[in-house]
Order: structure tokens, then C-alpha cells, then sequence
């Protein structure tokens, strides 16, 4: 046969490196702490009740900390792709 000596290249690491994991872990944490931060400040101002206050805290820290889940989501999948896209005769082997 006159291909039998051909190897297939590796297939690449797709997950992304554990540092960039961890800030975007860290990134999510601090934006539903200062969501909920928000959400506390604008609760307390409105409503007249502490229990305005509690609600506006929860709605805030979970919509923070969505916020920045999504973008940090979309931000390691990018650095996946920006990784991913390699000439495989142009690596390391």
C-alpha cells in the first residue's frame, strides 16, 4: 500500500488553560457579589421594607453573576478557537 507509513496528526487540547478557567471562576464570583451590592443598594433606597432590600440583593447578585458567566463563557470558547486554529506541520510534535 503507498500510504501505509501516514499518521494522522493529534487532535488538539480543546479545553482552555487552567488559569484563564480560574479568572473567568473569579470573575464570576465578583460580579455577583457587586450585582448583589447594586441590587442591595437599589432595594434599600425603594422599598420600605429590609425585605426589599433582601430580594433586591438575590436579583442582583444572580443577575450579575450570569452576566459575566456568559461572557466568560464566550470569552474561553474564543480563546479555544484562537488557540485551536493551528497548521499542524507548524507544531511541536
Amino acid at each position: 500500500m503507498p500510504f501505509e507509513d501516514l499518521l494522522a496528526p493529534q487532535p488538539l487540547d480543546s479545553t482552555p488553560p487552567e488559569p484563564a478557567r480560574w479568572l473567568a471562576f473569579a470573575g464570576i464570583l465578583l460580579g455577583g457579589l457587586l450585582g448583589g451590592l447594586v441590587g442591595f443598594g437599589i432595594g434599600d433606597l425603594m422599598g420600605r421594607t429590609s425585605t426589599w432590600a433582601a430580594v433586591g440583593l438575590v436579583v442582583g447578585a444572580l443577575i450579575g453573576a450570569v452576566g459575566v458567566g456568559i461572557v466568560a463563557t464566550l470569552t474561553l470558547r474564543a480563546m479555544n478557537e484562537w488557540n485551536s486554529v493551528e497548521h499542524p506541520e507548524q507544531r511541536d510534535v
